[in-house]
């Protein structure tokens, strides 16, 4: 799946805020086709893993029921101006995207 991950990451008072949109179609397998009648396959995350310096800082587990293209902010103490961030996602298919972004 060609999607993308935006991330943007703010470090403000020792803590960093990081908000990431994620292009997927999360797909729950229970919605049928208009035109077919027929059950559109399930397609969804379930694994999201963001990292600051190559430490996790949190770990999601999600399943059908969060919505197409979904986004996420989270907060976390420390990180600093030029620090790396990164978000890598992992569907139900095996399929993964990961994004970097530095803190502001």
């Amino acid at each position: 799946m060609a999607g993308n991950i935006k991330i943007r990451a703010k470090a403000e008072g020792g803590e960093t805020s990081v908000k990431a949109l994620m292009t997927h179609p999360m797909e729950t397998g229970l919605r049928k086709d208009k035109k077919t009648g027929e059950l559109v396959p399930a397609h969804y995350i379930t694994e999201v893993t963001c990292k600051w310096k190559d430490k996790v800082v949190l770990t999601a587990l999600w399943s059908g029921g969060v919505s197409q293209n979904p986004y996420l902010a989270y907060k976390f103490k420390g990180g600093q101006a030029g620090d790396p961030v990164e978000l890598t996602w992992v569907d139900n298919k095996g399929e993964t995207e990961t994004a970097t972004d530095k803190i502001t």
